[in-house]
């Protein structure tokens, strides 16, 4: 059920609406990050006197540069490590477009869904961006204890976090938040296991900002499929 779904989202991966969905979430994922780094970097430097007079050494000018360019290179470095959660997040925006793609192809004979309102949507997306950014950042810390099983944990908490996410973006067009919720949690081990086969190509550069796309397709398709059953 799990490959079906997900081999399908894969031979539509050339449609136009996906792409268009895929390049707008970048140029707003990265809107956002140079928006961020820039406003981290100016609050440092206001934070930071221009001067600082340091005993038996005397003032010191140069400081505020280093902690701006430290602050900068800082940011620079999580921005690469959230690209992928924030890129998802505000992706997820827009993956209405995709399941519709998916369901005209697939799935002609279906009414027409109920379309989620874009201030839920939007909602919806804040929160699932919060949940991601904190999770990862704490989980920070299970990577460093736990380093030898550092990519499972990667893997399980993200497959959870977008399989929750994908899926109930699938079924609430079709059936409501209420019952897609039900549904979500009658079928939690294969959502998980389905949205951790999103989470092993995270890794990849390039790949993993596919994953919103291929992720929104194959839970469209696992839904049909779960309801089906």
């Amino acid at each position: 059920m799990i490959l079906s779904s997900f081999f399908a989202a894969l031979g539509q991966i050339g449609d136009h609406r996906f792409r268009r969905v895929l390049l707008l979430g970048l140029a707003l994922t990265i809107a956002l990050l140079i928006a961020a780094t820039s406003g981290f970097v100016w609050l440092i430097g206001t934070l930071t006197a221009d001067s600082v007079t340091v005993p038996w050494i005397g003032e010191i000018t140069w400081l505020g540069h280093i902690l701006s360019w430290g602050s900068f290179l800082l940011f620079f470095v999580l921005s690469v490590f959230l690209m992928m959660p924030v890129a998802s997040a505000i992706t997820s925006m827009f993956l209405d477009e995709v399941a519709a793609a998916v369901e005209d192809r697939h799935y002609p004979h279906l009414p027409a869904p109920t379309k989620v309102p874009f201030g839920d949507a939007v909602i919806d997306t804040v929160n699932f961006l919060g949940v991601l950014i904190a999770a990862n950042l704490l989980a920070l810390i299970l990577y460093v204890i736990f380093a030898p099983v550092a990519v499972f944990i990667f893997w399980g908490l993200n497959g959870f976090l977008l399989g929750r996410e994908y899926f109930m973006l699938a079924a609430m067009r079709r059936v409501g938040r209420a019952n897609a919720k039900a549904l979500r949690r009658a079928h939690i081990g294969t959502i998980w296991l389905a949205g951790t086969l999103m989470a092993i190509p995270l890794s990849i550069p390039l790949v993993n900002l596919l994953i919103p796309i291929i992720g929104a397709a194959t839970f469209t398709h696992l839904y049909h499929k779960i309801t089906k059953a």
